[in-house]
């Protein structure tokens, strides 16, 4: 299928930092996105909470299940409006690929715990992941990926950090907008952890079916799956509820943004970075969305349980920084190189590219007594 003359192409994009030959067999952004998939970043994402820390059952998403997820909506989305698939799956594999271990909780303090050493962001992570810490190609550090996929990347970044990051942050600083696939790369990823953090929710029997017919825009679909369906089975109403509700966000992302592409006469890639941002929910939608998040914040993620498992996920994560940072001989040798140089960021790398579970064990091996460290 052709794409739009603004969308993302091989013709008008930046390319690559290092020049390399130009792939045979597949596209320069399919490259890209085969490389993230086969990163060591990726991998470890398997491991990584997204709720629920990694130790409590098997049926919960983790960042891995969420980055696939994203990518099948942002890949459909992508293929309804002509833009770049194979760039809007390389972005949703990426986005995540510097998220500490324990989800938001972990991120919250380690940056905390970097306060004083230039913080700690896992947009900026991930970019980082990608740029330097992945360590696969003899002739360049990181992945040498794509500037758009790099660009789609990097959701967030402050003016301080965007000044220190080229031609990359001059968008921040200039106020434009980076490409429609990564533009509706953030709306899929909303799509994908909303929906998914109700099912993970009613799965942990933290949330209940009549709980989520206090949301109207859910109760709304619950509603009509049950007239259509009398007496279903509760598995079965809960993921044609969802289905529906993903679906409804979904076609009302897609015909919102292209309205919005009409009204602005958008006709190339410049036109796209001039605009305003074109991408987005309309504002039914978003107004239906506000109590969900709501609901979602006040009744999964500051559930006395979920802030339980987090104030111990954020006390292994100070633990660890500490210790690391009191004496950096307790890193592993190929760290213990990078502190040299900084060792805050050094520890952080170290620290964000942990599974919960190796977190879990590498605060046991430096603080339980008896513990061998194997």
């Amino acid at each position: 299928m052709s794409m739009a003359p603004y969308a993302v192409s091989e013709a008008n994009s930046c390319g690559r930092r290092i020049f390399e030959a130009r792939p045979e067999g597949r596209g320069e952004f399919q490259r890209d996105r085969d490389r993230i998939v086969h990163s060591t970043a990726f991998r470890r994402l398997e491991y990584k909470t997204q709720v629920f820390v990694n130790h409590e059952g098997d049926l919960f998403r983790t960042r891995l299940t969420h980055s696939i997820e994203v990518a099948q909506i942002a890949r459909s989305i992508a293929r309804v409006l002509a833009v770049n698939e194979d760039l809007s799956e390389a972005i949703a594999f990426a986005h995540d690929l510097g998220h500490t271990p324990f989800g938001h909780a972990g991120q919250d303090a380690l940056n905390e715990c970097m306060k004083a050493y230039g913080g700690f962001e896992h947009n900026l992570q991930s970019l980082r992941t990608v740029e330097v810490l992945e360590e696969h190609y003899a002739e360049f550090s990181g992945l040498n990926l794509m500037y758009e996929t790099r660009e789609g990347i990097l959701k967030h970044c402050s003016l301080p950090n965007a000044r220190l990051l080229g031609d990359l942050g001059k968008r921040f600083i200039d106020k434009r907008q980076p490409s429609l696939e990564a533009q509706l790369n953030n709306y899929a990823d909303e799509i994908a952890y909303n929906n998914h953090d109700l099912d993970d929710g009613l799965r942990s029997g933290l949330l209940s079916l009549e709980q989520l017919e206090s949301v109207e825009l859910v109760a709304k679909h619950m509603q009509a799956v049950r007239e259509r369906h009398p007496g279903l089975a509760e598995r079965k109403l809960i993921h044609e509820t969802l289905r529906r509700l993903i679906n409804a966000q979904t076609i009302d992302l897609i015909e919102t943004t292209q309205a919005q592409i009409s009204a602005h006469r958008i006709e190339t890639l410049e036109d796209v970075h001039a605009a305003p941002r074109l991408a987005g929910f309309s504002e039914a939608m978003h107004q239906a969305l506000k109590p969900l998040r709501v609901f979602l914040r006040e009744q999964l993620y500051w559930n006395f349980r979920v802030l339980r498992e987090m104030a111990k996920a954020k006390r292994i994560i100070r633990d660890l920084f500490d210790a690391f940072m009191s004496d950096p001989r307790l890193l592993p040798p190929q760290y213990q190189r990078k502190a040299d140089e900084d060792k805050a960021r050094a520890i952080a790398d170290y620290i964000a590219g942990m599974t919960d579970r190796y977190a879990m064990k590498e605060h046991r091996r430096l603080f339980a007594i008896g513990d061998t460290g194997l």
